[in-house]
């Protein structure tokens, strides 16, 4: 069975898509990244939204760090100490002083995602330090300046939130100088080969497995989808049929969350050809089917599974973070043929 076309891969680090809308975010980039402005992305969860915070991050010349903030992650006490540092003393626990997120960042570019999570108060605070790059730690007295390039994501309509109170107003007209709003994948679906291809060469590398494409049936499927999850749910789609399909071409067997079926074996594919990969890539394999393994066993409570591989479970995510494997995204196709819930 012929496979889908091969699509040359993009330049490194680019915006992938050839949809008119993605033509004016790579052109609004190029102008306003090298500028100091801060810049609000908005869009829907799974978007690209930080992706794209990175990009301008790149293209912006400055050599500091790019520091990401789950604004909605973390509670009011401990956003503020993780944004702006804190001193010893300053709450229990707090036994050294630790620099925030905007010191990190000095230099380079701090990326504030779901902004509108932050309280009131906090707010407040954002709002000066927007104005003069300016803020104290957390119980110090001290005040800091840094040069750090802002950008903030929304997947809520700020301009609602102002209207019910939710949002300061001062504070959405500050950083409402430059929006860009990121298309949902199903107003540009025209996207989702290129997007797929690209995400298929990506986990085939990581996979250590030749998977030369999508069954037309496969790619049929991909585009009849509706992708509530957008970009994030197309890769996380694409890296469970590579992990856990058999075939050099990916069928519509292999993307149980599109309707068919249950999916592909455990067991993990073994590299094809013995020069296929180095030693180190392809002794990661086994790792990978023993977490697989222990997972399964335990209903893929991670908790259970850490246990039995004798590792806690903070260890168990680190491991799986650096084999490539997103346990959120290949759980649901192993055990369900229901969609997943996209997670942020």
């Amino acid at each position: 069975m012929p496979a889908s076309p091969r699509v040359a891969p993009p330049p490194s680090g680019t915006l992938l898509g050839s949809h008119p809308a993605v033509h004016r975010i790579t052109d609004l980039v190029d102008r306003v990244a090298t500028t100091p402005v801060s810049v609000l992305v908005t869009g829907e969860t799974g978007t690209g939204k930080s992706l794209l915070a990175r990009e301008i991050h790149r293209r912006s010349g400055r050599t500091g760090r790019f520091v990401e903030v789950a604004c909605g992650s973390l509670s009011e006490t401990l956003l503020e100490s993780e944004l702006f540092g804190h001193v010893a003393g300053a709450f229990t626990g707090a036994v050294a002083d630790r620099p925030g997120k905007f010191l990190q960042a000095d230099g380079g570019t701090i990326f504030l995602d779901e902004i509108a999570t932050a309280s009131p108060a906090l707010q407040v605070k954002l709002l000066r330090v927007l104005q003069s790059m300016q803020f104290e730690a957390v119980g110090g007295s001290k005040t800091h300046a840094v040069d750090a390039r802002v950008i903030l994501a929304a997947n809520e309509d700020l301009a609602s939130l102002v209207t019910t109170g939710r949002f300061r107003a001062d504070l959405f007209w500050r950083i409402n100088v430059v929006t860009i709003e990121m298309p949902a994948l199903r107003d540009r679906t025209a996207d989702i080969p290129l997007l797929a291809e690209h995400f298929l060469r990506s986990a085939s590398a990581r996979a250590c497995r030749l998977v030369e494409g999508f069954t037309p049936a496969a790619l049929a499927a991909l585009l009849a989808h509706d992708w509530p999850g957008n970009v994030r749910e197309l890769e996380h789609a694409v890296e469970r049929a590579v992990f856990l399909g058999r075939g050099s071409l990916v069928g519509v067997a292999d993307l149980p969350m599109l309707g068919g079926g249950r999916g592909a074996s455990l067991t993990l594919p073994v590299a094809v050809g013995p020069a296929a990969c180095s030693l180190k890539v392809a002794l990661t394999h086994p790792e990978r089917q023993m977490i697989i393994d222990a997972l399964d066993r335990h209903g893929w409570r991670r908790d259970a599974a850490a246990k039995a591989l004798g590792i806690n479970r903070t260890t168990l995510y680190k491991k799986a973070k650096r084999l490539g494997m997103d346990l959120a995204a290949l759980a649901p196709s192993i055990h369900t043929s229901t969609p997943a819930s996209p997670s942020r």
